[in-house]
């Protein structure tokens, strides 16, 4: 004979109530569409992000907040498994000597934790040129691909299983990728055009990176874009590697040349730049005062140059982050919303008014 107390404690081990699971069980779909008074198909729906435009906002949160409280987690590796998924994406930049790549990683990589979905950095080994399959077959191990800063073309050994790629700071026109995100690079080129112009200069030196990409190609058309139609205004460019001993000869060799010395140098990257004041100091002249000199970035480096370096400052992680949104909607199934990413220049310690 049992006790009340340990009939309904018997009947409570057996029969679930609509508060959950029994203790110490793992909730379910089912446990939370009771819950939340919905179907287990509205659970995954919601669960899986594939709700907007199938169920309310209000729905879903109910569904969001009963799971909350039961602790309930879907059973993705059952879900990936029956979709093919592996959960994980690559993302391929061509160095990481330069922290823009690296603030981009950490973007990419916020989003994804949000998703439940693992990174793979791949450095390609031919920097912006072809990157070569970094596994025995790419598309039976991941996902999708992001790519920063190349040409699509690269990537074709990657991709050659047709995994959905999202291009960053690359070419929007480019029909081989699923989404583009950009930060507004031409944008930026105008401002520190206006920026000098306003200054008085005229004669302008282009310190431009010699990597044949789209995001350097714009900043040499956006910058001859904004100086065109400015009575006097001339602009003379001279092709560098990114690195601050080659901006270093590269200004030189410029300073060097007979005519008109420029009073402005606009350089394609924050570590041509960084050469560039090296340059000037070599050669007895003072930033800003003798020669004003821009930069393109806002990297540490800016900061660390004395005087400041003026420069564009690129939402780096906030590229990544928006790539990473846009692979999750194609993954999903869904368009990917698009992004404007503005720029802004920061204006610091390298930039004066012209000497007449």
């Amino acid at each position: 004979m049992t006790s009340g107390d340990e009939t309904g404690q018997r009947r409570d081990e057996r029969w679930p109530t609509a508060r959950g699971p029994r203790a110490g069980a793992r909730a379910t779909s089912r446990d939370v569409a009771r819950a939340a008074g919905v179907s287990q198909a509205t659970v995954s729906l919601v669960m899986g992000e594939k709700w907007r435009g199938r169920v309310s906002e209000r729905t879903a949160e109910s569904v969001r907040s009963a799971a909350r409280s039961l602790g309930y987690r879907p059973n993705l590796a059952a879900r990936d498994l029956r979709l093919g998924r592996t959960r994980t994406v690559l993302l391929v930049v061509p160095a990481l000597t330069n922290e823009f790549f690296a603030r981009v990683h950490t973007g990419v990589v916020r989003v994804a934790r949000e998703h439940g979905l693992g990174v793979v950095l791949y450095l390609s080994p031919e920097g912006t040129g072809p990157a070569r399959d970094p596994f025995a077959s790419a598309s039976a191990t991941l996902d999708g691909v992001l790519a920063s800063s190349m040409a699509a073309e690269a990537l074709g050994a990657i991709r050659g299983g047709g995994l959905p790629l999202v291009m960053l700071d690359s070419d929007p026109g480019h029909e081989g990728a699923s989404a583009t995100v950009n930060p507004e690079i031409a944008d930026g080129m105008r401002q520190v055009a206006e920026h000098l112009l306003g200054l008085g200069h005229r004669r302008f030196l282009h310190l431009a990176s010699d990597i044949d990409t789209w995001t350097f190609r714009v900043r040499a058309r956006a910058l001859a874009e904004a100086l065109r139609g400015t009575d006097g205004a001339a602009v003379r460019t001279e092709r560098a590697s990114l690195t601050v001993a080659d901006g270093l000869r590269a200004t030189e060799k410029a300073l060097a040349e007979p005519g008109h010395r420029p009073t402005a140098i606009v350089c394609d990257d924050d570590v041509l730049a960084a050469g560039a004041c090296k340059a000037a100091r070599r050669l007895g002249l003072h930033v800003p005062a003798d020669l004003s000199v821009t930069g393109f970035t806002d990297l540490a480096l800016a900061t660390a140059v004395e005087p400041e370096l003026t420069t564009v400052q690129l939402p780096a992680e906030a590229v990544g982050e928006a790539g990473m949104r846009a692979l999750v909607a194609v993954l999903d199934g869904r368009p990917p919303a698009p992004e404007a990413l503005p720029v802004r220049l920061v204006t610091r310690g390298t930039t004066a008014y012209a000497r007449p």
